[in-house]
């Protein structure tokens, strides 16, 4: 198990940021933490990776204690946080020749041009970081979280600051990492989230209100449809008997859009429908809501 939360608790005063959650995230996994302002998504970063002690619960990293041996999980680990700190007056590869020296990093020229490289820092990495303009700080602070090769990646807002085209080029760096690596990042661009993983935890008010695969999120509530359409003229009225269906609504060309809880029930209706009454169906298709759509019911 490359992440293990358990029961961890962060309290302010009378606030509760974090209320005991629990996690756990497999090497090869891309997970999106999502969660409205203040949920408590940095502060739970900042423990796992033992920049902030819990008050209580536990968290490792790669079978690893946290609390008991920080020094050894950070070195397992890579940490974009979401206020990335830098040193303006150091030139590019001099900052990554620093935090390669750090990490006692043995061949550190090889190490800071292939993160210079994989981050697409070469065309400013002659630069002072104070120099570059906020993409580009942003890729810095990737660059530094990878130039150790960690097992496990842990990103706060990793595309803040940065042009769409860069944000596709950063997408496909983190993608690529995650082929070997554990990757768990925050980020309030769903459609980035959506591209990126196949699981999602979404934390609201210290709370973990959801932790699945994309798909099944999109699928698991009451708002999905079943759009259909047929080669006949069928009445509304006929789909209304369906035991699965909840509503029926008719659109503009001619298909159905019919709602309930259960859409792979309505689906097989359908089918049966068709086949009991000589019915044609052109097209038949599950309508998801949106990640976005799912985040704001959890949250709101």
């Amino acid at each position: 198990m490359s992440i293990e939360v358990s029961n961890l608790t962060k309290v302010y005063g009378e606030q509760k940021a974090v209320n005991g959650i629990s996690f756990k995230i497999n090497k090869g996994e891309i997970v999106g933490f999502l969660g409205p302002n203040g949920a408590g998504k940095s502060t739970t970063m900042k423990m796992v990776t033992g920049y902030l002690l819990p008050d209580a619960g536990n968290a490792s990293v790669c079978g690893v204690d946290v609390k008991t041996h920080p020094l050894d999980t950070k070195k397992k680990i890579g940490y974009l946080p979401e206020a990335n700190p830098l040193y303006y007056d150091m030139y590019v590869k001099e900052y990554l020749g620093f935090i390669a020296d750090v990490h006692t990093i043995g061949n550190k020229q090889q190490a800071i041009s292939k993160v210079i490289e994989l981050t697409g820092l070469t065309p400013e990495s002659h630069k002072k970081i104070g120099q570059l303009s906020k993409g580009y700080k942003q890729r810095v602070g990737l660059a530094a979280a990878l130039i150790h090769d960690p097992e496990v990646l842990i990103l706060d807002e990793p595309t803040s600051g940065l042009d769409p085209n860069q944000i596709v080029e950063i997408r496909e760096v983190i993608k690529r990492l995650g082929e070997n690596k554990t990757v768990l990042f925050s980020s309030h661009i769903m459609q980035e989230v959506q591209a990126i993983c196949d699981r999602v935890i979404i934390i609201n008010k210290g709370n973990i209100v959801a932790d699945d695969k994309l798909s099944k999120l999109q699928e698991s509530n009451n708002s999905n449809k079943v759009l259909v359409k047929f080669k006949e003229n069928v009445d509304a009225a006929f789909l209304r008997r369906l035991t699965s269906v909840s509503a029926v609504n008719k659109t503009e060309d001619e298909s159905f859009v019919l709602d309930g809880e259960d859409m792979t029930e309505i689906r097989k209706q359908l089918m049966e429908l068709a086949l009991q009454n000589n019915f044609n169906i052109v097209s038949l298709q599950t309508e998801s809501r949106s990640l976005e759509e799912v985040f704001r019911s959890l949250t709101n």
